[in-house]
């Protein structure tokens, strides 16, 4: 007996959805060994789904390769060995270049290319969350959510990239009327991407309200985290649209595949790492380019 059957496609997403959502969340909130082993996992299974819709396209990437690259990325990452990380990618590179040699698989330039893209869109990108995860975490108690913490700026970001979706969908099916994207995602519009934004806007100062940071640095960040958020959505697609396929995967029912779920992240998430690591935990990249742009005004006489 089929039980998926027994749903339809709407509750198949909110089953999916919640399940995955909750499994998530508890990850995060653990953080260590638990969100590691939960990025390496997405990682995994992203780079599968990357490798199948690039071999719909005539590519012919090296799935193990990118996978040990996407193994040591996480290993490295939640260690804070960043130094190893130039390591990795010059030895994924030659690696590379070296099976193609072997293999003879063509075409020869677009797998070398799309194997090490798959270092860094499957592997590297995801690694952002167990830093942004990381970032400040000694302010943190277990159980609370303080002020410039990891775990206050993850909620940050679920919460704006969710309001992104939600906005998007709602506003797009209400007044949506011109498309953002029409060759790549025809069904996004210009009204559906403008109402996600501001809702996703709103729920980052909200938050940002309660984790206890400036209502202009939630607002920025919600700014910069829903851009990417979209810009991440449509990059996927893109990859899709060029592929000829509408899903990345059926690992989700309800959701289609890993991708297709994480995408909005991808990019989203290193920005904010970025963001909030230099100019809310820290305002000395803000101090150095004041006293840069101080000393470029004095040398010509400002």
């Amino acid at each position: 007996m089929n039980i998926l059957g027994l749903f339809n496609n709407t509750t198949l997403r909110i089953i999916t959805g919640t399940a995955i959502g909750l499994f998530v969340l508890a990850c995060v909130y653990a953080g260590g060994i638990p969100l590691m082993l939960l990025v390496m996992y997405v990682a995994y299974i992203g780079s599968k789904e990357y490798v199948d819709i690039l071999q719909k396209k005539g590519f012919r990437p090296f799935l193990h390769l990118i996978i040990i690259a996407d193994i040591c990325f996480v290993i490295l990452t939640a260690l804070k060995r960043f130094d190893l990380v130039p390591v990795v990618l010059t030895f994924g590179t030659i690696g590379a270049f070296t099976l193609v040699l072997c293999k003879g698989r063509q075409p020869y330039i677009a797998n070398v290319a799309t194997t090490v893209l798959g270092f860094i869109y499957g592997g590297w990108l995801p690694c952002y969350v167990i830093l942004l995860r990381q970032l400040n975490q000694d302010s943190l108690g277990f159980f609370s959510i303080k002020m410039c913490s990891g775990l206050g700026f993850m909620l940050l970001l679920f919460c704006t990239i969710l309001m992104t979706d939600v906005g998007g969908y709602v506003f797009g099916s209400k007044f949506g009327k011109r498309p953002l994207a029409p060759v790549v995602s025809p069904k996004k519009t210009i009204e559906g991407s403008i109402g996600g934004s501001v809702l996703a806007i709103i729920a980052a100062m909200l938050i940002g309200y309660a984790i206890h940071i400036e209502w202009y640095q939630s607002l920025i960040a919600g700014l910069l985290i829903t851009t990417f958020a979209q810009l991440g959505d449509l990059a996927e697609s893109l990859i899709k649209r060029d592929a000829g396929v509408k899903d990345s995967g059926n690992s989700l029912p309800g959701h289609g595949g890993f991708l297709d779920r994480a995408d909005s992240y991808l990019f989203s998430t290193p920005v904010a790492y970025f963001y909030f690591n230099y100019f809310v935990v820290s305002d000395q990249l803000t101090m150095d380019f004041l006293s840069f742009a101080r000393k470029a005004l004095d040398a010509v006489g400002l």
